[in-house]
């Protein structure tokens, strides 16, 4: 049974999605990850299978990008919005037997989106701890993540907020205790006018036209 699931929507972010995929695999190990597409045999029972697996992964990530909040059908419906919308089954599912659900923010820019913006059984993923994998910092973010995936499966406690500092991987020794790293910090940039919020690690620039 795959210890770790991804909830995602296939029209969201799917390039990047398929990065933290390939990423996730190799660090825990494919058979740990459950992906749909690629988890479920030909002819299987597809709604039997996504659901007994939310309901019994140890860890739920959900890959949400900026077109996963707003994302709609033919008929202009968002797609949250309908009970049995397969995103919303899973984390409701996931939620419901009490399993570890961590948002996963794909991109720069993209935010967590409000409870007030979520159906009901789904609200309280609004109030969970995020992390983010920033376009401009793939490389780090897909570590960062899979640092923070390792030590949840771990049972070790982690902190995922801006403030802590990343375990050293193989090959990277132990940084001297005289010259620990200087925090990161982050920025939060408002832009009036039409403009959007974004969100950036202290070493980027922005620049607002």
């Amino acid at each position: 049974m795959p210890r770790v699931f991804l909830s995602f929507r296939k029209a969201d972010s799917r390039w990047m999605r398929d990065r933290v995929h390939r990423a996730l695999s190799g660090r825990l190990g494919a058979d740990e990850i459950f992906k749909s597409g690629r988890s479920i045999p030909p002819g299987a029972d597809f709604a039997e299978i996504l659901r007994r697996q939310a309901a019994e992964c140890e860890l739920m990530c959900v890959l949400i990008g900026p077109g996963w909040l707003d994302a709609r059908g033919e008929d202009g419906v968002r797609l949250l919005d309908r009970a049995h919308d397969w995103v919303r089954v899973e984390i409701a599912t996931a939620l419901r037997a009490g399993n570890r659900v961590v948002p996963v923010l794909l991109g720069d820019a993209t935010m967590l989106p409000d409870a007030s913006a979520l159906p009901a059984e789904i609200a309280e993923l609004a109030r969970l701890q995020f992390v983010r994998v920033p376009e401009t910092h793939l490389p780090d973010g897909l570590a960062h993540l899979g640092d923070a995936l390792t030590a949840l499966l771990s049972g070790a406690d982690t902190d995922t907020g801006p403030d802590t500092e990343p375990a050293a991987r193989p090959g990277q020794g132990t940084a001297p205790t005289a010259a620990a790293p200087e925090p990161s910090v982050t920025m939060t940039a408002h832009v009036s006018g039409g403009g959007s919020a974004y969100q950036a690690a202290r070493d980027q620039t922005i620049r607002l036209a």
